[in-house]
């Protein structure tokens, strides 16, 4: 599995491009994960715009002439430019957490128990691991679903015991696992589980825009980053791009 490299730059797609290059502003959209804050919209565009990168956010909305947007998933016959990463730099994983004791031994162990969801369109904070149960062959009621607004709040619920198990993703919650008396119980396979597209308005203005975000890590600015599902880091070039790029 690739990682982020330090010093990666998109070689072979995207130029080199400094601040003081070009100057035409686009517009970017972003399918956020909570309520956007004004703090959040601030810091992205000012860190936005001293990588050369001037843009007007635009959150929630499928109408505007966007260059680049970030979205949930890989929509049909889109191809993404970069794909959010997980804590370690991987696509992300979807799982089912349970308490130690809980005496989930298999999935299936879930059937008829409370179980913590995550609100939105993100792929890993519902309709990935319900649809495992599916494969197992029962279908949770709506009153055994708790929804919570983010992957700690789902945890968190976990953990007070008002529900079983929890859906989250690997490399976000293995720092909790130990500490907690926590066990995955279901592990699925690495997913495209959101990244970033290029646009209608695409134009070389967004290739600066494009090398900054690339450049963004959750350590870096953790305000930033609670317009993104919880899990993700930061972001990477899909790994064929990545291959291909690197032999050049």
């Amino acid at each position: 599995m690739w990682r982020i490299l330090p010093g990666v730059v998109l070689a072979g797609l995207l130029s080199t491009v400094h601040a003081s290059d070009g100057g035409e502003r686009i517009v970017i959209g972003v399918e956020s994960a909570t309520s956007v804050t004004d703090v959040a919209r601030y810091r992205l565009t000012e860190y936005l715009l001293d990588q050369g990168c001037r843009a007007d956010l635009r959150f929630n909305t499928e109408v505007g002439d966007f260059a680049l947007a970030f979205l949930s998933g890989i929509p049909a016959g889109r191809a993404p430019i970069l794909e959010a990463v997980n804590r370690n730099g991987q696509l992300p994983v979807p799982v089912w957490v349970t308490r130690r004791m809980a005496g989930v031994r298999h999935i299936r162990d879930l059937q008829g128990r409370d179980l913590a969801t995550v609100a939105g369109r993100d792929l890993l904070g519902a309709s990935l691991p319900l649809a495992e149960l599916k494969k197992q062959g029962f279908i949770p009621a709506a009153e055994q679903l708790y929804e919570a607004g983010d992957y700690s709040s789902a945890l968190g619920l976990l953990l007070h015991n008002n529900t079983h198990a929890s859906v989250s993703e690997l490399g976000f919650v293995r720092p909790f696992l130990d500490g907690n008396n926590l066990v995955v119980s279901w592990q699925g396979k690495p997913v495209a589980a959101a990244a970033w597209y290029r646009q209608a308005a695409w134009s070389q203005a967004a290739l600066a825009c494009e090398q900054a975000l690339l450049r963004l890590q959750r350590e870096d600015d953790s305000q930033i980053f609670v317009i993104f599902p919880e899990w993700v880091f930061g972001f990477a070039l899909p790994e064929r791009q990545y291959s291909e790029d690197s032999m050049q």
